[in-house]
């Protein structure tokens, strides 16, 4: 692959860091053909895409950086359109870890540093919505609802939104706090998880700790990437620190996805799922952890008090601004997700870095013929508008 020449003095320079992972992949395979993408990640991690030129660095490491940035600076010169700031550590342990400082926060800190000698159109940092205080249903968050990071990873966010905005500089920045992001063929953890419970039928597929009617936002992979795309096209017209939520309008209940998913594994239009008080809930969670040869439990006594939380989001501006809005909804794309396990239900396991049930079928059988339609589901679920 050429990094000099003709063709590439004509693309403007992209800097992608987080450049393997799920988003970066995809920012870089929809990007390439209009920019010149250069991907930085962890040393040891697979690389991108062959669209962009690998530069392995180390975010906790000012001199690999430095190396780095010295690789990217004698290559494409001083001039960026966009740096894509993906590269962040995230954990559903709910165990401490030094990483969300080095990484996320010092991280950045040392990334804005060592692009002193560039001239950037526009510093884009991938934070999340989970750094606003929860809402409740009817009630859409916007970009000045208050901060309140309730676990580890949006605080690391939080501060890391701080961060920038004090040693900026000159450099633009756009702050993109995205939704759950997953894909038609379910890589969500949260989601992945529960289409598992469900269809193994676990006890726990029937029982929660916290509001039935409460849920959070999602937005697809394409949608996420789209949004980017945008920000980088926009980059000279927003305001120099804006923050954008990016996210579905629509934000559909636990029980909701509960009866959606139970209808579409299982042919259940009313799968029965049951609240539990959430000291029980704690003590179950723990209990399960404890038990010898039995897979680690996905619900951490932490997260039962998260349980509650309700994120709905109010996405005017990124139609204001980016004139962007989500072309995939996630009532719609459950389908395809149940429909993946269906096909190749070890492939899906494996896919999920989830350990399979006993006897495993080569594939799971349609539910049963009575189904409700589609059309009819929503209704029976009281899809919102």
């Amino acid at each position: 692959m050429q990094y000099n020449g003709e063709e590439n003095v004509k693309k403007p320079n992209i800097l992608v860091t987080g450049s393997s992972g799920l988003i970066g992949t995809a920012v870089i395979e929809r990007m390439a053909g209009k920019y010149q993408i250069i991907g930085f990640d962890h040393v040891g991690f697979p690389f991108p895409p062959p669209e962009a030129e690998n530069v392995p660095i180390d975010l906790t490491d000012s001199e690999s950086l430095a190396r780095g940035v010295e690789r990217l600076h004698y290559a494409y010169g001083d001039h960026l359109a966009a740096v894509i700031h993906l590269a962040a550590y995230y954990d559903f342990s709910g165990e401490p870890s030094p990483l969300y400082e080095e990484l996320t926060v010092r991280g950045t800190e040392r990334l804005l540093h060592a692009l002193r000698g560039f001239t950037v159109e526009r510093f884009i940092f991938s934070s999340t919505m989970l750094v606003h205080a929860p809402t409740q249903p009817g009630e859409p968050m916007d970009e000045d609802w208050p901060l309140e990071g309730k676990w580890d990873y949006p605080q690391s966010k939080i501060k890391t939104e701080q961060l920038i905005r004090q040693q900026r500089g000159e450099i633009p920045v756009a702050l993109l706090r995205i939704a759950g992001v997953y894909t038609d063929g379910g890589d969500s953890i949260p989601i992945a998880q529960q289409i598992r419970r469900i269809y193994e039928n676990r006890f726990t597929s029937h029982l929660y700790p916290g509001n039935l009617a409460h849920g959070q936002s999602f937005v697809h992979l394409d949608d996420t990437v789209d949004a980017i795309m945008r920000t980088v096209e926009h980059r000279g017209d927003l305001p120099e620190e804006v923050a954008i939520l990016i996210g579905e309008p629509e934000t559909y209940s636990y029980g909701q996805l509960q009866q959606t998913l139970g209808q579409l594994i299982h042919g259940e239009a009313n799968w029965s799922t049951e609240h539990i008080p959430a000291e029980m809930a704690k003590i179950g969670a723990w209990a399960q952890g404890q038990v010898p040869g039995v897979d680690e439990p996905f619900i951490k006594p932490w997260m039962v008090d998260l349980a509650d939380d309700h994120y709905e989001l109010n996405i005017a501006r990124a139609r204001t601004l980016l004139d962007w809005e989500p072309q995939h909804r996630l009532i719609d794309t459950l389908p395809q997700m149940v429909e993946a396990l269906r096909r190749d239900p070890q492939g899906w396991y494996e896919q999920h870095n989830l350990n399979p049930p006993a006897n495993l079928p080569d594939s799971v059988p349609e539910p049963p013929s009575e189904n409700m339609s589609r059309d009819e589901m929503r209704d029976e679920i009281h899809e919102p508008a």
